[in-house]
């Protein structure tokens, strides 16, 4: 089971950005449930599957006598419900046991998101006189086109990409496929890529892949990620931005924009409705004001006297 918990952090690390802090309580808040896992019986990777929302709720038990603080638990619960999150994305579960656990009402932690203004910002501080720059700049326009993750975007191949119908292929958790359509600007992008830039910074041996580091492998996750962090210094944003602040606004953005909850999930490849449901908290305001502004009786109203 550890091993499922590494690679977890792992993922937290690298796509999430989330501080070493972060992933020390992570790591110790998953310790306790798989130590507590161990001990009625469960060891390997594939007991994940046999994890019950019952042997759950004994969890919790569990947690209360030990004298844990409400706030403290609710952090260990949603620790474990970003754990069968990850398991169910990577395809190692079929059922999420954590649906129904109840924690402590402490407030709800939503996805951080660039306005458009910033994403401009960040797209436009890209050194355009460098390959590199030329590279992370079709990497940015395609990852806010579709929504991918940056495991997918830095795994394409040249043959993912269907110039002419304006599709990539991705292979998201699991190796689950899916085709998502990239709007015109980032296929533009795409031509000028492969025709201009990729030339320069392939070798001898490079491979297929479609996004090339300097040497002429493959990029990294960690290499995109250290290269988003200078640019969103230079294009002045502040907060933090990682890889997985794309995603949020690329969902964000759509769903503001009117895409039906559904389409969305799918662009994402989330297995669960669930998982896409955070977005519409983000979209509140945005369509309260809209409603404002459409509804017939809405806009006759007049404020009491």
């Amino acid at each position: 089971m550890q091993q499922s918990v590494d690679r977890f952090l792992d993922f937290m690390a690298v796509e999430r950005g989330n501080s070493p802090n972060t992933l020390a309580a992570y790591k110790n808040d998953l310790a306790l449930l798989v130590d507590f896992l161990h001990d009625n019986g469960y060891e390997s990777d594939r007991d994940w599957e046999k994890v019950t929302p019952r042997l759950l709720t004994d969890f919790l038990v569990h947690l209360h006598q030990l004298g844990y603080s409400d706030t403290t638990r609710s952090r260990k619960v949603a620790s474990t419900r970003s754990m069968f999150g990850f398991l169910m994305e990577e395809g190692i579960i079929d059922s999420d046991p954590t649906e129904d656990m109840v924690s402590p009402r402490l407030g709800r932690s939503l996805p951080g998101t660039l306005t458009v203004e910033e994403v401009d910002a960040l797209l436009a501080a890209n050194d355009l006189e460098k390959p590199e720059g030329r590279r992370g700049l079709t990497m940015l326009e395609l990852m806010y086109a579709t929504g991918m993750r940056v495991s997918e975007l830095v795994s394409l191949q040249v043959d993912d990409v269907d110039l002419e119908q304006g599709f990539v292929r991705a292979f998201g958790k699991g190796s689950k496929e899916r085709v998502i359509p990239v709007h015109p600007q980032a296929v533009a992008l795409l031509v000028r890529y492969l025709r201009d830039t990729r030339p320069l910074l392939a070798g001898k041996g490079s491979d297929r892949s479609l996004f090339l580091s300097r040497r002429g492998r493959g990029m990294t996750r960690q290499a995109f990620w250290l290269g988003l962090r200078k640019l969103a210094v230079q294009a002045g944003i502040e907060g933090k931005v990682t890889p997985h602040t794309l995603r949020h606004s690329f969902a964000t953005h759509l769903l503001r924009g009117g895409a039906p909850l559904r389409y969305v999930q799918e662009l994402l490849g989330h297995s669960s409705i669930t998982t896409t449901q955070v977005y519409t908290h983000l979209t509140s305001e945005h369509v309260r004001a809209e409603y404002a502004k459409s509804h017939p009786r809405a806009r006759q109203a007049k404020p009491a006297a």
